[in-house]
């Protein structure tokens, strides 16, 4: 009988702090290095959060093996809504797939709260690959098999896997080079030492413009405003190629309904100050928000996407 009071008194306290949530900081981890596009979203996410309920939401950096450590950590916290996570394709949508002992399920482990934004990628060469569209580069690949290199953020990033998935589209082999995070990546694509990547369109336009890379094409189904010049894969002669990266927020599993209602009110509210839409809008990411349901439906959408290029690419964590 005690323990059965104790048990209806733990829940009944649980429910009210529940109702009274937040009473305290919000971290949201961030499971990526400092200043990658993960990173980017999630202070930005932050900020619009913080902006809405009574206390400070803390970004945590916890990087490692394409997302799945910080990621992991999540799913293993207290699902009261204290501890938060950035999701993205390379965490909940590629990881089930390229990581054969992966610690978590990207689906069953998480609650999902909402989709923020989603964003194409370009693809850029360093100006010394003698291929000035992408018609001419994916000639030059094909002439070349296994000559030449395609940089990554890491095995099973979003940066990563598009690559696979050009090499099946385009009939070439174009060897994968996995880095610690895109910034490294992209340095030693600026150098030479690689040939290729798929990176931010946001991040690329400068690089573009400084010809320190050269843009062959953007992933989406319409050309970017950042970069109309740029034409889409599709116009550019690969067809049917389309890739939009995105970013949500997600808790553990087992937040309660309560919680949930509140952030996703809360961001949607944030996400439509014309500011914040400004600022996403200049970094090349479309706003989304939308509810928790459409936010899972997409999620376990995305996992088989990803899942069937995995299995087709052959496509392994280096």
């Amino acid at each position: 009988m005690k323990f059965l009071l104790f048990v209806i008194s733990f829940f009944a306290s649980y429910s009210a702090l529940a109702q009274n949530y937040p009473t305290r900081p919000v971290t949201l981890v961030v499971p990526a290095p400092a200043g990658g596009p993960t990173d980017i979203i999630g202070r930005q996410a932050a900020h619009v959060l913080t902006g809405q309920i009574s206390y400070n939401v803390i970004v945590e950096n916890r990087g490692g093996a394409g997302n799945t450590l910080g990621t992991d950590f999540v799913a293993r916290a207290k699902p009261d809504g204290y501890t938060l996570v950035v999701g993205s394709p390379s965490s909940h949508a590629i990881a089930p797939s390229i990581y054969p002992k992966l610690p978590y399920d990207p689906v069953k482990d998480f609650t999902p709260i909402i989709m923020l934004v989603t964003a194409p990628l370009a693809l850029v060469t360093h100006p010394s690959v003698p291929a000035k569209n992408l018609k001419e580069f994916i000639a030059l690949a094909k002439s070349k098999p296994g000559q030449l290199n395609f940089g990554s953020g890491g095995s099973g990033t979003t940066s990563h896997l598009t690559g696979e998935y050009f090499n099946l589209a385009a009939g070439t082999k174009i060897v994968h080079v996995p880095y610690k995070g895109s910034g490294p990546a992209t340095t030693d694509l600026m150098t030479g030492q690689i040939q290729m990547m798929f990176i931010g369109v946001h991040s690329s336009i400068p690089l573009m413009q400084a010809k320190k890379l050269r843009g062959l094409g953007v992933t989406s189904t319409n050309r970017s405003p950042l970069i109309k010049d740029l034409p889409t894969m599709d116009e550019a002669g690969l067809k049917g190629f389309v890739v939009n990266t995105w970013y949500g927020i997600l808790g553990p599993a087992g937040l309660p309904k309560n919680i949930v209602t509140t952030l996703n009110d809360a961001f949607t509210k944030g996400m439509r100050d014309p500011a914040m839409r400004q600022r996403f809008a200049d970094q090349g990411f479309d706003i989304t928000t939308g509810t928790p349901e459409q936010f899972g439906k997409d999620l376990a959408r995305e996992v088989e996407t990803w899942g069937k290029v995995v299995k087709q690419a052959g496509a392994k964590a280096d």
